[in-house]
């Protein structure tokens, strides 16, 4: 047995918590197991006729190891809270994972191992949250699940200090680990450096990584492109590295004790991530394509696969071959499982006997539900002054805060000017990480992701996948595009992450068009499954984080403004007459702000965000020339087009084909909205630099330009 501690580069000192091992065994019948699972992988992937087989192979040993002796994992249960997270980062080797669940009982079968990659199946060709039982994230895109497995360390160090601060640590029910297995591709990622570098800062000593550092991707050798080395990388980023090299001796040796000894040392580092470089020879033991970029991403060839299995001592000629001891023996794990849930509950019940207010929340946050009197509790927002919406939002935060414990976020840096803290909390991390600003503490709310825009996009998604705590994160809208494949995942696993993104327009002025967003709007409303919000005026910022808050099925962002809105005086119920809406239509998605002024619309002027004023000025203005028109307030066409189709043709009558749209963003969006007699007053182009009225001015976001469609529309429409 062997592992190698990696030299650090400087001095560096670990905290260390003694953690009881249990005597290690790997017996004839472990190899067996592996073995198994090794030749699963191969007919799977041979059957499938495509995928990546050659990960699942060589890594057979580390999953036994991990699914048959190290994790406290219930296979009945996949919901137990109290249970390790694991995460397959490296999702294309995702017939990994589910030979493990079909061998240790999570509910998976030959027959779905047999259907890899195929329609309704329960394997689809990388993990999906939500469709196989028992995956904590979807993971494909290489980098996410690594990146992401922070948010999940992240998520139980806070809800441990929600819910159990003072118990020592490795003894309270909300104490585990998130173990996590990546490959050269997730290292190659930058979003795995911003994450890891947060994670280093964090000192999260509940994340194990194990770095499969196999050298071979789709285009073989890995040297071609990828040559620096990555535990000197995660040691200068403040991660516990160790290396078990199973190729150290020329001769390949599958030095399981030696691995095993590594988590265990890993596991009693409490002060830093750690990193596990595991040497292994991908595709092993495959007779001729072992080490090769051709079974990383490709089907072995059934002449490969007899190779394999003779090799192996199984019968060339049989598929999908498990021998009943092996089925017996790793199915033994939901025994074991439902016994550590068993004692598990025991630590919990005494928990929740003793604490019974923090009982009382969790209930509350399983049930996703939130607590009373928020909505009483929202600032209402008064016509005296003007106000960004972005001023707003950090209002409507910190009026949630005090009756949200599980509400927590920040910002990549941009904190001042997203309005994202929480006033009087302290900021998540160690004590040491403290500065002349924030007050730091391991149990606090906000969060710094520093110029990381992409990291807290995953680190977000890890968090509400974790537990149901409501995580944030802001920067400018146009940032959007650092954090896109992240929101996507988020889109796709409907997890209920918010996103603060301010600065929403060309109206973010002098800074000019390399951080004015024109596309982004469009761009993000084509995801599906996010919703973007873009409040007209304060009070629609209140009622839109509500909104957001009661969904917890999705991601949402919020496209809040630099520059100050005038705020509307509104009645309490539907626009009538020249009495606007309630800003609790916002809900809806969109609706009527204010009525024509003869209650039969001409023209229906609708808009989102910064530009429903021009809307409303437009419409006074052509009540003057005798042209009745209606606003329509827009914040969220994903809400608007929920709506019944009654509801959507009392807000937009198909009668009536005069509609203009005005929106600071390329007109994409509305085009199916204002039909082929419509108009959008939107920007096509990129933006410039100077003031937000000059460009409005320039670039034709005024009363005028509105009125001047409108008339255009209506002559189009009749």
């Amino acid at each position: 047995m062997s592992v190698r501690w990696h030299e650090p580069s400087h001095t560096s000192h670990q905290r260390r918590v003694n953690i009881q091992v249990a005597e290690f065994t790997w017996d004839a019948i472990d190899k067996k197991a592996v073995d198994t699972a090794r030749v699963l992988a191969a007919d799977a992937v041979e059957t499938a006729g495509n995928g990546h087989p050659g990960t699942a192979m060589s890594l057979a040993p580390l999953a036994h190891l991990l699914f048959q002796k190290v994790m406290h994992r219930d296979p009945s249960d996949s919901t137990w809270i109290g249970r390790d997270r694991f995460i397959l980062s490296a999702g294309h080797a995702s017939i990994l994972q589910y030979v493990q669940f079909y061998l240790g009982g999570y509910g998976l079968e030959i027959e779905d191992l047999q259907h890899l990659r195929k329609w309704g199946s329960k394997t689809p060709g990388h993990p999906e949250y939500g469709h196989t039982d028992g995956v904590e994230i979807t993971t494909g895109p290489l980098g996410q699940g690594l990146a992401s497995s922070v948010g999940f360390a992240y998520a139980q160090r806070f809800e441990r200090g929600l819910f159990d601060p003072e118990t020592p640590a490795g003894q309270s029910p909300f104490d585990h680990f998130t173990y996590v297995i990546a490959g050269d591709g997730d290292m190659q990622e930058g979003v795995t450096n911003e994450a890891g570098s947060l994670a280093g800062r964090q000192q999260l000593g509940n994340l194990i990584a194990f770095y499969d550092s196999n050298q071979i991707s789709i285009e073989d050798n890995t040297d071609i492109a990828f040559s620096e080395s990555v535990p000197e990388r995660y040691e200068a980023l403040g991660w516990h590295v160790q290396i078990v090299d199973w190729k150290k001796t020329g001769e390949y040796t599958e030095d399981v004790p030696a691995l095993y000894a590594a988590v265990e040392a890993a596991k009693q580092v409490t002060d830093k991530p750690s990193l596990i470089v595991l040497k292994t020879i991908i595709g092993w033991p495959s007779p001729t394509k072992q080490n090769s970029g051709k079974i990383h991403g490709s089907a072995l060839g059934a002449d490969e696969v007899k190779g394999l299995k003779e090799v192996l001592g199984f019968d060339p000629e049989k598929t999908f071959e498990v021998a009943p001891e092996v089925l017996e023996y790793t199915r033994s794990a939901v025994a074991k499982g439902q016994a550590q849930h068993a004692e598990w509950q025991k630590g919990f019940d005494a928990w929740a006997a003793a604490n019974a207010d923090k009982k009382a929340l969790f209930d509350r946050m399983q049930a996703k539900e939130l607590p009373e009197g928020l909505e009483a509790a929202l600032p209402v927002f008064g016509t005296e002054k003007d106000v960004s919406t972005r001023a707003a939002s950090g209002k409507v935060i910190n009026a949630i805060a005090p009756l949200m414990p599980e509400f927590w976020g920040g910002s990549a840096d941009l904190a001042e000017s997203n309005l994202t803290t929480i006033e009087g909390a302290k900021s998540f991390g160690p004590a040491e990480a403290s500065t002349s600003t924030w007050t730091t503490d391991p149990y606090g709310r906000v969060l710094h992701f520093g110029i990381r825009e992409h990291a807290m996009g995953s680190i977000l998604n890890g968090i509400v996948l974790h537990g149901n705590t409501r995580p944030f994160g802001g920067t400018f809208l146009i940032f959007s595009d650092y954090m896109r494949p992240a929101v996507r995942l988020a889109a796709l696993m409907k997890a209920p992450a918010t996103y603060v993104w301010t600065h929403d327009s060309i109206a973010l002025g002098e800074d000019g068009p390399t951080h004015q967003p024109v596309e982004q709007l469009t761009a993000l409303r084509a995801i599906p499954g996010l919703d973007v919000v873009r409040p007209a005026d304060a009070n629609e910022v209140a009622h839109a984080w509500l909104t957001i808050l009661k969904h917890t099925d999705r991601p949402a962002g919020l496209a809040l403004s630099r520059q100050n809105l005038p705020v509307f005086e509104r009645g309490e119920g539907d626009a009538s007459g020249e009495t606007l809406a309630s800003a609790a239509n916002v809900a809806k998605g969109a609706y009527v702000l204010a009525e024509a002024p003869n209650g039969t619309p001409d023209v229906i002027l609708i808009g989102s965000g910064s530009e429903v004023q021009i809307a409303i000025d437009a419409r006074e203005q052509l009540k003057g020339e005798g042209i009745n028109a209606r606003v329509v307030s827009a914040p969220s066409l994903e809400w608007f087009f929920e709506q019944d189709e009654a509801y959507r043709e009392s807000v937009l009558p198909a009668g009536v084909k005069a509609r203009v749209s005005v929106e600071a963003g390329i007109g994409m969006s509305w085009r199916d909205i204002v039909g082929d007699a419509g108009r959008s007053v939107s920007i096509e182009h990129f933006g410039a630099s100077a003031d937000y009225q000059k460009l409005y001015d320039e670039f034709g976001f005024t009363t005028e330009h509105v009125i001047a469609a409108a008339k255009e529309t209506i002559a189009a429409a009749s």
